[in-house]
C-alpha cells in the first residue's frame, strides 16, 4: 500500500547534548493506525513534532501525505491534523467558539463552517455542551473536543500524541472506541503515540517500539508477540536482586532468556506449564524463596524486554533525558 508517512534516518539533538532522535526510520501505510510505543522521553513526541513541521530534524528526511516536510511545510500542515499532549482549546471560550476559530484558521467560512462545526459537535457527543465554556468540560470531553478540532478541516493524516494521558479508565476506553471508529469509518491514517501497552495492543494495526530515539522493532502487535515462541514464566521472589535466582534458572534445560528485575524474575519456556516444577525445584535447591508464579502468553511488555533489553516498567521510571 501507499505510504502516508515516511521517515528516513531522522536525528534531533537538544542542547547541551541530548539526543532525542537517533536515526529513526518508519513507514506508515495509508488508512491504518500506526502506533509509536515507548516510555516517556523515548522521542515519540519529538517524532510527531518533526513530522508535523513544528520542529526540524538535524538530519534525515520525512514525507507526510507525499509532501516533504522541509520543502513544503505549509502544504503538510493543510494535509494533517494534530492533537498534542496538552489541550489545544481556549478554556475561556465555548466549545463552539473553539471549533469556529479552528475552521477559520484553515480558511473555512460561512455556511460550510457552520455545517462542519455542528456535525463535528454532534459526532463527538458535544452538542449539548457546545455553548458552555471549555473549562467546565470533563477531561474526556476536552479530549474529544481536541480531536474534533483536529479533524474539522478533514485532514488526510491525524497525529494523536498520547491522546489518553490523564484520562480515567472509563474515558480512556471511550476514546479508544472513537479512535477505532475514525480508522474504520473514515479510512484515515492515524499515527498514535502512547506509553500504554494495552492501548498500543488494542488500537495499532502496526507499531514501532521506540527506545532512546530509535526504532528497536516494528510490526503488527500479534506478529511481534507470536515471534516470542513459548510462554513467559514470572516469579515474584521474597527478596529483591537475589543473585542465586538467576543462577538457579539458567541451569534448568527448559528455560532461557532469564531476567531479574528487583523481586521479579522472568524467563521463557517452550512449555511453561511443564517447566514450572523444575523451576521451583531449582530455586528451592539454591535457597531462593518464591512468593508467587505466573504463567502467561507473550505480551508487548515481553516484546519490549527482548528488543530494548530492559522491562518497560523499568524504562518508565528512568529519568527523562529530554522533554520529548
Amino acid at each position: 500500500m501507499e505510504a502516508a508517512i515516511e521517515a528516513q534516518e531522522l536525528t534531533k539533538t537538544y542542547p547541551p547534548a541530548v539526543t532525542a532522535l537517533d536515526g529513526l526510520s518508519l513507514s506508515v501505510e495509508a488508512g491504518t493506525i500506526f502506533g509509536l510505543l515507548g516510555p516517556n522521553g523515548a522521542g515519540k513526541s519529538t517524532t510527531v513534532r518533526v513530522l508535523s513541521t513544528l520542529s526540524r530534524a538535524d538530519s534525515g528526511s520525512a514525507r507526510v501525505a507525499g509532501i516533504d516536510v522541509v520543502a513544503d511545510p505549509v502544504r503538510v500542515r493543510h494535509a494533517i491534523g494534530v492533537v498534542g499532549q496538552k489541550h489545544g482549546s481556549d478554556p475561556e471560550a465555548t466549545g463552539r467558539e473553539n471549533m469556529v476559530l479552528q475552521g477559520e484558521f484553515y480558511g473555512i467560512t460561512g455556511r460550510d463552517l457552520s455545517r462542519r462545526v455542528a456535525a463535528s459537535l454532534e459526532r463527538f457527543g458535544l452538542s449539548d455542551a457546545a455553548d458552555r465554556r471549555v473549562r467546565t468540560y470533563s477531561g474526556g470531553m476536552q479530549r474529544r473536543l481536541d480531536i474534533a478540532m483536529g479533524l474539522l478541516h478533514r485532514p488526510q493524516v491525524l497525529f494523536l500524541d498520547e491522546p489518553t494521558t490523564g484520562l480515567d479508565p472509563e474515558a480512556r476506553v471511550e476514546m479508544w472506541r472513537e479512535i477505532e471508529r475514525l480508522a474504520g469509518e473514515e479510512l484515515m491514517t492515524i499515527l498514535l503515540t502512547t506509553h500504554y501497552l494495552e492501548e498500543a495492543d488494542r488500537l495499532a494495526s502496526k507499531l514501532a517500539i521506540i527506545d532512546r530515539g530509535h526504532v528497536v522493532v516494528e510490526g503488527a502487535p500479534s506478529q511481534l508477540k507470536s515471534d516470542l515462541n513459548g510462554d513467559t514464566i514470572q516469579i515474584e521472589l521474597a527478596e529483591a536482586h537475589d543473585a542465586g535466582a538467576r543462577v538457579a534458572l539458567e541451569r534448568v534445560p527448559e528455560i532461557d532468556r532469564v531476567r531479574l528485575d528487583g523481586r521479579t524474575l522472568r524467563a521463557r519456556a517452550h512449555d511453561g506449564g511443564a517447566a514450572i516444577p523444575a523451576v521451583l525445584a531449582a530455586l528451592e535447591a539454591h535457597g531462593v524463596k518464591a512468593m508467587s508464579v505466573t504463567l502467561a502468553r507473550p505480551s508487548l511488555d515481553e516484546v519490549y524486554l527482548r528488543y530494548a533489553g530492559r522491562a518497560f516498567s523499568q524504562a518508565q521510571t528512568e529519568p527523562e533525558e529530554v522533554a520529548a
